[in-house]
């Protein structure tokens, strides 16, 4: 009880010794704290001309304050943001505190530290001083302090930038700020390390390719890790440390450099060069736009410049994003992976651009949203690079294919002409065998890959089945092996039961599962090598069985029967039965059109077994003489 008694009494002594202290209540810390405290909803903030002293700022009254967590997030270019925070210490506990000011582009940032209403100690930090000089060599401003028994810690903080004044203060425990330091550093690392290596290799494939597609996007990712690193804090800590004006002066150039290249690489990514002259002219206007606003940076002041900069960053990628969508829509295969990329780019980028000039207020870093988006866009860009790459890689080895048949054709035409000169030279004639040899193997496997294509050209896709086309072919070829040699030719027509009921309840695609078991179900069932199942229709199978009887067809539709009965699939955890109606035509071909009639005649049977119940054999009955 004497304690918090004393705990009161102290706290009433400081609001009378030091009347700054109204309208801020003090925060109870406490070392058990387990995470991070954020410390802008206790932060009160105001904004001053850039000569106000602290004196003056302190004496200000309550009415020129207002919460630190409502205020617009953002705005670029402020010499006069004050904000103002009060820790107390809980009883009998002395620790070790770390302030972090998450934004590591801030110019001056200057903590005026007082304990029990005394100035402790006065601390500058910003990206205009040399690295060296922060209290810890972080890429983030932090400020270490130590916290004794009831003791009351006031902090006034003045913030002077010409970029962003975003300002998130958090509270840590020394062991849980080296954990998130980590993490940070990780993250930051896997993501340079990523845009690094991507541009690396890009490098190697414009060199050795001689692609400006490649040669624009390794600039682009490699200026945009730059620009990533430069405003992270990255680059400072490990590339210039002792370069703070160099720090101060990156940004700016970057920005219209990492646009440059991006227009650079959609002009060449989507060849704009071939479908659409007017955009062409618009890429090269814009690359020329961005290629003067680099130099043009450098001569403004920085918050103009920047502002400007963030202006011509949401009009650029709309515009590209708009140019990717026309080409999509034109049938551009390219623009159309080009456009998925630059939507999640596009969004990225104005939500970040929204926040960093105070239009939006979200509880996370202006950063963010643009990292995120630029994830998505090198993800595609990279697929973009890798299709068009293909592309080229074919097209190249379809002209060098030509160029070597047109080469082939010519050397022969020449052996041809030495060897009507000299017959009986040895040593031509070994020449020619050596081509005949070469030819007999091209045509070879020229054969050999006919025959694949003509098989593959000849099968259904989905089903692995023959196809319409190749079941009409052996029909006709069958019909007339079998009015030649007067054998039988029998035919099966098989329906799945009730199929529209499957994809309507299930789904086409288990609809396509039940497809594809049956069709493997048919081949196996299916044992001598003339015999032959195609796709017919959309769930309709049809069966070419030569020298084969109406008995020995039925036969084997009852035994397809039964397997199809039997057979179950199983999708999204349900099982789903099957049946099939089948019909049976047999007969000797007499005429070419009796293949059609044969064909009709197993369809009328199917349509009888489906009309007579479903799951069924029925045959086709000739009809009978009257006398």
């Amino acid at each position: 009880m004497k304690r918090w008694l004393g705990l009161i009494l102290l706290l009433f002594a400081t609001v009378v010794v030091n009347p700054l202290a109204y309208g801020v209540m003090p925060l109870m810390v406490s070392g058990s704290d387990t995470s991070t405290i954020n410390l802008k909803q206790y932060t009160l903030f105001t904004q001053q001309p850039a000569e106000a002293t602290l004196l003056q700022v302190m004496a200000l009254p309550e009415s020129a304050w207002q919460p630190a967590n409502k205020q617009r997030l953002l705005s670029i270019g402020s010499n006069g943001d004050w904000y103002h925070f009060r820790l107390l210490q809980e009883p009998n506990i002395s620790h070790n505190w770390l302030l972090e000011f998450d934004n590591p582009d801030i110019d001056r940032l200057t903590v005026y530290h007082f304990v029990n209403g005394q100035l402790q100690q006065t601390v500058n930090m910003g990206d205009t001083l040399v690295f060296s000089q922060r209290p810890l060599l972080l890429n983030n401003f932090i400020y270490p302090f130590l916290m004794h028994d009831k003791e009351i810690h006031d902090f006034w903080i003045q913030v002077q930038t010409l970029g962003s004044s975003y300002l998130p203060i958090q509270l840590w425990t020394p062991d849980h700020l080296l954990q998130h330091v980590s993490d940070d550093n990780m993250l930051q690392g896997i993501q340079l390390g990523i845009l690094g290596a991507i541009g690396l290799f890009s490098l190697f494939m414009a060199v050795t390719t001689g692609s400006f597609s490649y040669g624009y996007y390794c600039g682009y990712v490699l200026a945009m890790a730059l620009l990533v690193a430069s405003i992270n804090g990255t680059a400072f800590n490990h590339l210039w440390p002792e370069s703070p004006q160099l720090q101060n002066h990156i940004i700016a150039p970057l920005i219209p450099l990492v646009l440059m290249f991006n227009v650079l690489f959609t002009e060449k990514a989507l060849q704009l060069k071939y479908f659409s002259r007017s955009l062409l002219r618009l890429g090269r206007i814009l690359t020329a736009a961005c290629g003067i606003l680099i130099p043009v940076s450098l001569l403004l002041p920085y918050s103009i410049a920047l502002y400007g900069e963030l202006l011509a960053v949401v009009v650029v990628v709309i515009i590209l994003l708009l140019i990717s969508m026309q080409q999509a829509i034109k049938g551009n295969q390219l623009a159309r992976l080009y456009a998925l990329s630059s939507i999640g780019k596009t969004t990225g980028v104005l939500v970040s651009v929204f926040m960093y000039i105070g239009l939006l207020s979200l509880p996370i870093n202006p950063l963010t949203p643009s990292m995120l988006g630029l994830t998505v866009e090198i993800v595609f860009m990279a697929a973009v690079l890798a299709v068009r790459y293909n592309e080229e890689r074919k097209s190249k080895m379809r002209i060098q294919h030509e160029a070597l048949m047109q080469s082939q054709r010519i050397r022969e035409a020449k052996e041809e002409a030495l060897l009507l000169e000299a017959k009986s030279n040895e040593r031509l004639e070994r020449m020619v065998q050596e081509r005949t040899l070469e030819l007999e193997f091209a045509m070879r496997e020229l054969n050999e890959a006919n025959r694949k294509l003509t098989e593959k050209s000849q099968l259904d896709a989905l089903t692995g089945t023959y196809n319409r086309d190749a079941f009409d072919k052996k029909l006709l070829a069958e019909g007339r092996i079998s009015r030649r040699q007067q054998t039988p030719l029998a035919m099966l027509m098989l329906d799945i039961d009730k199929f529209k009921t499957i994809n309507d309840t299930y789904g086409h695609l288990a609809g396509d599962q039940t497809l594809k078991a049956i069709a493997e179900t048919l081949k196996a069932h299916l044992k001598r090598p003339g015999d032959l199942v195609a796709r017919f229709g959309g769930e309709e199978f049809a069966v070419i069985l030569p020298n084969t009887d109406v008995a020995g067809a039925s036969q084997l539709a009852e035994q397809l029967r039964t397997a199809i009965a039997a057979l179950t699939v199983s999708w999204g955890g349900q099982t789903i039965d099957l049946t099939a109606s089948i019909g049976v035509s047999a007969g000797v071909i007499t005429a070419d059109s009796d293949t059609v009639q044969l064909l009709a005649q197993a369809d009328q049977a199917l349509y009888q077994a489906k009309h007579q119940g479903r799951n069924r054999v029925c045959c086709h009955q000739p009809p009978t003489e009257k006398d």
